[in-house]
């Protein structure tokens, strides 16, 4: 029986493993969402793009399986982009599905058409449109093929007159996912070796790229008595029983690893693009080891630079460095990780009668929380709470915008991971902007039936924006924001709706919220006035920040400056 475009696409996704489509229906995409109805594939009801795109790239880093959206041509596809980018820079195998107008208006001028190669080629490991009805097979075997292998988004363009399109389809094309083993050399393993047998301090950096790997990076720092740094996207599976651990580096990080390695003598590099070269080594040597050989000394110089997956790379490594002994460099970086969460922990252990402080809220959460809990936050401050306060465990994991650095993105992708993985425990930590941002689709948690948490840090201001005018000696402009009674709005939108109004009732507040079934939301008042400080304050930040100060008591603002100064400076 011969079939259209809009059946073979479908089925040849349901092969590739997909589960669900995350979209919006409409006039371009009909044929191919009436293909979907029919067929296996669960069609995930937005309603707005963006979060589709959350969404699937929630689902896909997750998982590390096919995730797929879809949406109609001209604005329906421009609303997929920032959630696109933000997974692609996650490289979260997504295929997206990208409609365009009929091929007899194309190139006319026609309402909605937009050139979707030129917008999506620059986010994408594949974008292709299907020409002819005979390539429906082929184009997307080869996209589902490269978002799995090469890690990121691909993207299938078809007009929507070819959804409806009969073609030949007589060839098994199917999607292939080899495992390769690449390693360093021999000869280069030899002299990494020798470099690491004849340095007294060598300190450790893993990034992303170590992800199934941290076992036998601690491994190696055990063997080599060397403090262990990590990026913020590495938390999740570097921090976990690891006795090397000294926290992270970059501008979210902490004072231990970032003396961990400006006191080092040689650090080597696994699996990290190194993006805040301002924490980069001045007198080290470093060695950067990456599965991409166009990221090695991409951004700050390096003495060696080789390519191999962290995990094969390390495992032939073992066996050829020495059992080092002194390990005062180690001790040094462990005694100030040691001071360092007595910090974070004298923070979040201070209350106000009237708000909390935020670092006491992600405390209590992690307290609270699964152990295999699920976490995403929105760029900005509940990013750094989260990552600071709430501790990996192993089974716990973490997915926040450090790539992209959007707003509104927690909730959305937390709906991805709930999707895929209904009986796990799903946290969003919102922003009141970023949640307000994308607030429609909590209609989605509902009809979607996703349980969904999410916790609303509620400072009523763009608060990362307002700290970063700040520190630069401005007068914060245009950051307040007039929010709604969120609890209540929730309860209108059909879940549960709770609200924290002190510190003496968050825990209550918070259990209770955690237990709900199904999808649920909790309003918490935090301090407005809380900064987010960086692993050592340089005087210019403090001469910039005074001069905030003095401004803002020009304009008549004296209580904030106080109160900034006892939240941040003085205590």
């Amino acid at each position: 029986m011969a079939r259209n475009v809009s059946e073979i696409i479908v089925e040849t996704i349901e092969q590739a493993g997909a589960k669900r489509i995350w979209g919006i229906v409409g006039d371009t995409i009909n044929h191919f969402t009436d293909a979907v109805r029919t067929s296996s594939l669960r069609w995930m009801h937005v309603r707005h793009e963006e979060v589709a795109g959350f969404a699937a790239g929630g689902e896909a880093y997750a998982t590390g399986e096919l995730a797929v959206c879809a949406g109609t041509c001209g604005p329906g596809s421009l609303h997929f982009v920032n959630g696109i980018f933000e997974s692609h820079r996650n490289k979260a195998p997504v295929l997206l599905i990208a409609s365009d107008v009929a091929r007899s208006e194309a190139g006319l001028g026609f309402p909605q058409e937009v050139d979707q190669r030129r917008i999506y080629e620059q986010c994408s490991v594949f974008c292709e449109y299907i020409s002819h009805p005979d390539q429906a097979r082929r184009i997307t075997t080869m996209a589902a093929q490269a978002a799995l292998t090469q890690g990121g988004v691909a993207v299938v363009i078809v007009n929507g007159d070819m959804f409806r399109e009969t073609g030949k389809d007589e060839l098994a094309w199917s999607v292939h996912r080899p495992v390769p083993h690449v390693r360093p050399s021999n000869a280069d393993l030899d002299r990494l070796a020798q470099m690491i047998d004849e340095t007294d301090k060598v300190t450790i950096y893993a990034g992303i790229g170590a992800r199934g790997a941290g076992r036998e990076v601690a491994a190696l720092a055990q063997r080599l008595q060397a403090p262990l740094a990590h990026t913020s996207r590495a938390k999740e599976f570097i921090e976990p029983d690891n006795p090397n651990n000294v926290g992270m580096t970059g501008i979210l990080g902490n004072k231990a690893g970032m003396q961990a390695i400006d006191d080092c003598e040689l650090m080597l590099c696994l699996g990290s693009d190194f993006a805040y070269t301002q924490f980069w080594p001045q007198q080290a040597k470093v060695v950067q080891i990456d599965i991409d050989p166009t990221r090695l000394g991409r951004r700050a110089p390096v003495h060696m630079g080789l390519l191999g997956d962290v995990r094969a790379t390390v495992e032939a490594l073992l066996d050829r460095v020495a059992q080092k002994q002194d390990d005062s460099h180690l001790q040094a970086a462990l005694k100030q990780w040691q001071a360092d969460q007595e910090t974070y922990e004298d923070r979040a252990s201070e209350k106000d009668e009237d708000l909390m402080h935020p670092q006491f809220v992600a405390q209590m959460l992690d307290r609270l929380a699964a152990d295999d809990a699920a976490f995403t936050g929105d760029g900005g401050s509940p990013m750094v709470w989260g990552l600071r306060h709430i501790r990996a465990t192993g089974a716990r994991s973490f997915l926040f915008s450090l790539m992209h650095g959007t707003m509104a993105n927690a909730y959305p992708q937390a709906m991805g991971i709930a999707a895929a993985q209904p009986d796990r425990q799903v946290l969003a930590l919102c922003g009141d902007g970023g949640l307000t941002m994308l607030l429609g689709d909590i209609l989605t948690l509902r009809q979607e039936k996703l349980p969904v948490k999410l916790l609303v840090f509620n400072n009523g201001s763009l608060a990362f924006v307002e700290m970063e005018q700040r520190v630069e000696g401005l007068v914060d402009a245009y950051t307040g924001l007039d929010n709604p009674d969120f609890a209540a709005l929730a309860q209108a939108c059909g879940i549960a709706g709770h609200k924290a109004t002190s510190a003496a009732d968050l825990e209550a507040a918070m259990t209770a919220w955690l237990a709900e079934d199904g999808p649920a939301l909790l309003d918490v008042p935090v301090n407005r006035m809380e900064l987010v400080m960086p692993p050592e304050i340089e005087a210019g930040q403090v001469a910039s920040t005074a001069l905030f100060g003095a401004r803002a008591v020009m304009d008549g603002r004296i209580k904030e400056v106080v109160s900034l100064l006892r939240d941040n400076f003085l205590r």
